[in-house]
């Protein structure tokens, strides 16, 4: 167990701040971004030649790290040895939050085991945005970010998120956007669907329908720019009886992948669902 206070560390550590950038409209860094920005030692880039931009705007001169995708577990102990000799750190990706579909994830879970401090700015970030504005329930959500390109892949993640009841969230290329909705239309039927294009941007867009319809706008209507697409989770009339065709071991691997679950508690909760004893689901889950 670690309790961190932010800002009640020892000085002789130092601090990694995650940066959220902005997503298209310069505006949008906050003012306290600017400044961690500023008295930082060095920034943790995801593309040197992209911050090094939005530095140079605000006339920011400040030591570059690369961190991308392909170099983040190389670089991984030569930060955290400039954390723990002291400096202050600022991880930043080409736009919005660290961490969310870009390069962070690594880097944060590696200072927090190190006991180091780490503080995240909020900020812009195009999944919450688009969700706010796409009409769509938001009270609960679920983040999925880009869908797999291998097929087997991919299947096996509709599979999970056909069968859940919130709003569902994910981010798409604008040369996959076609393909990629005329497959939700394919996989989860007649769902209302919002996609939200060039945030932020002068060119900012919102395509609302149901899925059927926006595959076939998209067919004389391509798009350019990054998008994240909004998806209305299963209806209520539907969401009581998506096992009912399943086999009970079939059921208890859903709820695994649905849940995170053990066996053991994907069994539990199968039997409840089922009106089953514990022992006819395990038997089944075990033997078939």
């Amino acid at each position: 167990m670690k309790i961190q206070k932010s800002y009640q560390n020892e000085q002789d550590k130092g601090m990694l701040y995650v940066v959220p950038t902005p997503i298209g409209n310069l505006e949008d860094i906050t003012l306290r971004a600017l400044k961690v920005l500023e008295e930082a030692d060095a920034v943790l880039a995801e593309d040197t030649r992209n911050t090094g931009k939005l530095l140079q705007h605000f006339e920011l001169k400040k030591k570059m790290i690369s961190y991308h995708e392909h170099n983040k577990m190389m670089r991984q102990d030569q930060i955290i040895e400039m954390l723990k000799e002291g400096q202050m750190l600022a991880l930043v990706s080409d736009a919005g939050m660290p961490g969310i579909s870009d390069p962070g994830y690594e880097v944060i879970n590696a200072a927090i085991s190190a006991d180091l401090t780490v503080v995240v700015l909020p900020g812009a970030n195009a999944a919450l945005s688009a969700l706010v504005a796409s009409g769509l329930p938001t009270d609960h959500f679920y983040f999925y970010g880009f869908l797999p390109r291998k097929k087997k892949d991919r299947d096996h993640a509709i599979n999970i998120l056909k069968s859940i009841d919130t709003t569902v969230i994910l981010y798409e290329s604008p040369h996959r956007i076609k393909e990629t909705i005329e497959y939700l239309a394919e996989q989860l039927g007649d769902r209302k669907v919002s996609i939200a294009r060039e945030i932020t941007k002068r060119y900012e867009e919102y395509i609302r329908g149901n899925l059927q319809e926006v595959a076939d706008w998209l067919s004389d209507h391509p798009i350019k720019g990054e998008c994240c697409i909004v998806v209305e989770g299963i209806k209520e009339e539907n969401t009581s009886q998506w096992w009912t065709n399943l086999t009970l071991k079939e059921h208890v691997e859903k709820v695994m992948d649905l849940e995170s679950n053990s066996s053991k508690e994907a069994i539990k909760q199968v039997a409840q669902k089922r009106n089953l004893s514990k022992r006819e689901v395990y038997s089944a889950y075990h033997v078939e």
